[in-house]
Formats: C-alpha cells, structure tokens, sequence
C-alpha cells in the first residue's frame, strides 16, 4: 500500500557514499497504522532513522500475515515506482492510467509515476485468505523522474531452482535471469524461497549495495539471524551472500547502484525540493489533470495532509 500516515514528515535523501566495504546494519521497523485507528499496521524500514536509501529503493512496508482488508483510496504519486509483492492474499490495482490489475503471490504490479499518477489499492471482495506482502518504492532519477505514467503486471517472473531453494528475479539481474520489469537504475530485487536446513549462496555485485528482509520464517543472512520486522543492511564490495534457514523462510534481497542524487519524500511525493513536493500536493487537492481520475473505486479520494510549516533542511543518505 502507500502511505496514508495523517502526519507524514517530510525526509531528505540520496547525495552521500555509501560505506565502502561490507557491514551489518540491523534496522527494526517501525509500526505505522495505514488508515485510521482501525486500518492495517505496517512495520515500515525504509526510510529509517540511520538509513534512507538501498540503492534506488527508498521506501519498505512489511504487512501481515493480516486478517484485515486493504482498502486505500485513490491517492497520488510523483518520481517513484511502486512495487507490490505478496506472499499471501491478492491486491485489486486501479490507476488513472485506466489499469486494472489483481495481483497474487509470486506476480508483481509495478506502476511508474514519473510527472503523476493516482491509484488506489483494495482487497478483493469477498477476501479468502489473510494478506501478507510487502510494498516497495524506487526513486526515479533525475533524467526519468517526468516520464509518463504507466503500469506493468507481470504474471510471470524468471525463476531459478537452486538445491533447496527458489529465487524470484522481481527486478533487475540475479543469477543469469533478467526481469522484465522496466527499470531507471541499475538495481536489483528478489525473492528466496528456501526449505528447511538449506543453504545458498547468491552471487552479488561488489559496486552494488544491499539489503536483506526475512518475508516469513526465519533465516541467516551472511550468519545474522533475521526475523520478519528487521532490514539488515549489507552495504558493498560483496560478491556473494550466503543465506541459510533451519525451517522454510523467505528472504527478499534489495540492491542496486548508490543513489547519489539528493531526494525529498513527503507522505506520496519523490521530488527534489520543497518546492516540487507543494506544488505537487496542491495540485492534487485542485484536481489538477496532471494526476488523472481513478475509476471503478467507490469512494472519494485521499485528501492530502497539510504542509510542514518549516521549509525542508537538506540531509544526506545517512543521518
């Protein structure tokens, strides 16, 4: 889903180098509630208070397994893509670019913003299993940030069997399988799927940085164990990682190139100023054109939250 917080902070990112050699950066999500006192609780790693970006991807929501419905009306975006990856339920996809699109486990919805766009995003009616999945952002750069708005289901995704194990080339490169999701940046994204007492190693690139976040179960990423709720972040020169699991786990692995362009996230915007995320906002409560109507959904759409009264103060990759 996105991010529907009534008070979201505005937060700077990108511009400074990532650490030069490998490291272990445990970062425990944060609990947020999306959609009122009621909705869905979200453990939410990225952005975090000592990191904001790996690689391009900017933004991690990790929800359930949940018994509740998802039902986020239309909203906007701007300079991102969304991705929507699930281990459990399906997700109901609708945008001003006239997508419909439902989305189940081992399928992936990714929508560009780019200019603008508007979606929103529900659980189907009537809802069979619990939802359990993740909702990922990309930063656009700078020479792609304006692009037209478009959508991409991919039912199908590239699979590599290894001894125990089945990894999901989401995005980008892994193992020889190349996905055919459109990417801005040189990143990657998947999945492992591991047995139990199973063992791997996945080959990385040394001038990538990277993440690793347990989906369900628990596993041992470069020998620290991980548990749903925490990224542990990698950083580079790697140029492999072993990933071992006692019991059946999942394991989604991020990476990609250092972002090196500064960025500014507030509640749906990626701009790269304050300036750009206003004129964003108002533009949406004036119904400008540039987000398009949503249809299909019942309901009126999200209002945006009220500015910050101070003017943002740049901060790098790092806090």
């Amino acid at each position: 889903m996105s991010n529907v917080e009534a008070a979201p902070v505005e937060t700077a990112c990108g511009g400074e180098a990532a650490p030069e050699g490998p490291t272990h950066e445990l970062m425990p999500g944060r609990e947020v509630v999306l959609g009122g006192p009621r909705g869905m609780v979200v453990s939410r790693t990225l952005p975090h208070k000592d990191r904001r970006m790996v690689g391009a991807w900017c933004f991690v929501d990790q929800y359930g397994p949940a018994e509740h419905d998802m039902r986020v009306a239309p909203h906007p975006h701007t300079g991102l893509q969304t991705v929507t990856w699930l281990v459990e339920g399906e997700v109901l996809h609708r945008d001003s670019v006239g997508s419909r699109a439902l989305v189940r486990p081992g399928q992936l919805n990714l929508m560009t913003a780019g200019h603008g766009i508007s979606h929103s995003e529900e659980s189907p009616v009537p809802r069979t299993t619990p939802l359990h999945g993740v909702q990922l952002w990309v930063a656009l750069p700078e020479a792609a940030r304006a692009v037209a708005p478009a959508f991409e289901h991919h039912p199908d995704l590239p699979v590599v069997a290894l001894d125990g194990a089945v990894v999901t080339v989401i995005m980008g490169e892994l193992l020889g399988a190349v996905s055919p999701a459109t990417a801005y940046t040189p990143l990657v994204g998947a999945e492992a799927a591991l047995t139990a007492h199973t063992a791997i190693t996945l080959p990385l690139r040394p001038d990538f940085e990277y993440a690793a976040l347990v989906l369900d179960g628990t596993a041992h990423v470069d020998g620290v164990p991980l548990e749903p709720g925490t990224l542990l972040y990698l950083g580079r020169e790697r140029t492999s990682l072993d990933v071992a699991a006692d019991d059946p786990a999942r394991v989604l692995l991020l990476g990609g190139e250092p972002f090196a362009e500064e960025i500014v996230m507030w509640w749906n915007f990626v701009g790269r100023s304050h300036d750009d995320v206003a004129a964003a906002r108002e533009q949406w409560m004036a119904a400008d054109p540039r987000f398009g109507q949503v249809t299909g959904y019942n309901g009126p759409p999200l209002p945006a939250p009220v500015l910050p009264n101070a003017q943002l103060k740049p901060r790098g990759r790092v806090r």
